[in-house]
């Protein structure tokens, strides 16, 4: 569960049992023995009967247990004496008071703050601190609440750090930006008993005009790189005809194939229609070859190719 500013935390208590019990064997035995006391005299019965109470009342109350994930700072006459936990220990009654301290690795939110940019951008940007509590002794005679300090202490290191940096090092260096915040809420809350175990940011919000020019700017840089690479397509593609169009050149024979080959890609469908453009000149001189052999003549010298 994270923490939040103003807000009570709820903190598990482990339930002791051995002291419960311990009272109330202690209780069955006094009542026993004053009972047996009171057939006799009954005066020195209670007056017994009550200091056993208090005796059972302060010897359960000795007993006190830790969790696992808890340790307890003894003061002994409101000076620090010592630490203990986890598991069963006992104290002095009436003397020692103790204070239990969660050393599980803990969460606290950072809430929303209005930031300027080192580039005049205002952006408003929240996150989430881990630690924990590596001395107890330390987080608690230290400062009077810890996680409220740490806390305020992670805000206005997140407002320092981003007031240096510019709008485009905060949209892309996030993981920079969360471990160099860490470094100063560690180095500011030193010596407080606390170990900063990572920081993360959650949200980046800017104004909608901004995000708009952004969209923009971006659909530009995506158009210019596809006009450029279109464009290196193309001339790449001039390239290879002007290389084939100078090897059909070299070759006399290779126009009419690479023709032949198209007609032939064509395929024998029929919904397809081949159209060949034949110069007038050459039918007409061939319809005059054709009547000039027929008529046992000998075609024109004019229709001889020139020599």
């Amino acid at each position: 569960m994270a923490y939040d500013i103003g807000k009570k935390v709820e903190v598990t208590v482990m339930v002791n049992y051995i002291s419960g019990l311990v009272f109330v064997v202690l209780f069955l035995m006094g009542a026993a023995i004053t009972l047996a006391m009171g057939q006799s005299n009954v005066p020195i019965a209670f007056i017994f009967a009550l200091v056993w109470l208090f005796f059972d009342v302060v010897a359960s109350s000795a007993i006190r247990l830790a969790a696992q994930w808890e340790k307890a700072v003894v003061f002994r006459l409101g000076k620090f004496q010592t630490i203990k936990g986890p598991g069963l220990f006992l104290i002095i009654p009436l003397i020692d008071q103790l204070r239990m301290v969660d050393t599980r690795v803990l969460a606290v939110n950072i809430p929303k703050q209005q930031v300027i940019t080192r580039d005049n951008v205002p952006v408003t940007i929240d996150g989430v601190l881990f630690f924990r509590v590596d001395n107890a002794a330390e987080a608690i005679i230290m400062v009077q609440d810890y996680r409220y300090m740490i806390a305020q202490y992670s805000q206005t290191s997140l407002r320092d750090v981003i007031g240096q940096l510019s709008l485009d090092q905060l949209l892309t260096e996030r993981e920079e930006i969360a471990k160099s915040i860490e470094q100063h809420v560690e180095k500011d809350t030193k010596g407080w008993g606390l170990e900063v175990t990572g920081l993360r940011i959650q949200d980046i919000d800017m104004p909608e005009e901004l995000k708009k020019m952004m969209s923009r700017q971006a659909s530009a840089e995506r158009e210019k790189r596809a006009t450029i690479t279109k464009a290196e397509g193309d001339r790449e593609a001039a390239a290879n005809l002007a290389m084939a169009a100078k090897t059909m050149a070299a070759s006399p024979g290779a126009m009419q194939l690479r023709t032949l080959q198209t007609i032939d890609g064509l395929g024998p469908t029929a919904s397809n229609t081949v159209v060949l453009a034949v110069p007038v000149e050459v039918l007409e001189s061939i319809a005059m070859l054709n009547k000039a052999y027929r008529g046992g003549g000998t075609p024109d010298q004019s229709l001889a190719p020139p020599a």
